[in-house]
């Protein structure tokens, strides 16, 4: 187990393996034993150092590689998806993935051996919702359904129907919820901001208040703005309930 004293020289390590561009099980390796810290905030910090890192490399290598074969763009890949995926960073992770997933439907076309089944766009449909990405969630249960009902049609012959059936259900069900969610996070986006926005607005108004003489007119003012801000809450309200409705 690597210990703090060592991370320095273990991060130099690592950087150097991805500037001399060994994307290879060892500087993985490399990777996974210096993120174990006695101090969690040291893990915390080299984490962060690390992700930003490999997210900056990243963006070089993958231009570099534009004139490589499939299958070396492909493992390229997958080695910077496992990368994130022990740094933690989900993000970067799963974008790769759907890249990765993307770029082999594109060349299955001509390549069989690349073909991406129904199976994998459904896990990372599920994974994707799971961390809380709806859209591509949406997204890769589209494509589950579509690589699946094609397949489906080539096995018309010999496919269980019920079975065919249930697995396309599954799916639909799938997509729903991931509709469902990237809806429901919407709403909640719209109205934290509101909430936001109107307590910066009192704020504002309630320090204003407190340099100024109370006066018959400030009170009418107050009053005012009290009714306003109840209209918006209520349209508000109601807007939220179309919504959901």
């Amino acid at each position: 187990m690597a210990g703090d004293t060592g991370a320095p020289h273990q991060i130099f390590l690592f950087r150097s393996q991805i500037t001399a561009r060994r994307f290879n099980d060892e500087s993985l390796r490399i990777l996974e034993s210096l993120l174990v810290f006695k101090d969690v905030k040291s893990q915390i910090e080299t984490r962060s150092d690390l992700k930003q890192f490999l997210r900056f490399e990243s963006l070089s290598i993958f231009h570099e590689i534009k004139y490589k074969t499939v299958y070396q763009k492909l493992f390229i890949l997958q080695f910077f998806v496992r990368a994130f995926a022990l740094i933690g960073d989900t993000e970067s992770c799963l974008a790769l993935k759907y890249e990765a997933l993307l770029f082999r439907d594109v060349k299955s076309s001509s390549d069989q051996s690349l073909h991406v089944s129904h199976l994998e766009w459904l896990n990372f449909a599920h994974h994707s919702l799971d961390q809380g990405f709806y859209s591509i969630a949406t997204q890769a249960s589209e494509k589950a359904l579509a690589c699946f009902q094609k397949k489906d049609v080539a096995d018309a012959k010999t496919g269980d129907f019920f079975e065919n059936a249930r697995v396309i259900e599954d799916i639909k069900r799938l997509k729903d919820r991931a509709m469902r969610s990237a809806a429901s996070g919407s709403v909640q986006a719209q109205a934290a901001e509101y909430l936001k926005r109107k307590v910066v607005e009192k704020s504002r108004t309630c320090s204003s208040f407190r340099t100024e003489t109370k006066s018959a007119a400030s009170t009418l003012f107050r009053n005012g703005i009290k009714k306003r801000h109840a209209r918006e809450l209520r349209k508000h309200q109601s807007m939220q309930q179309n919504i959901e409705f």
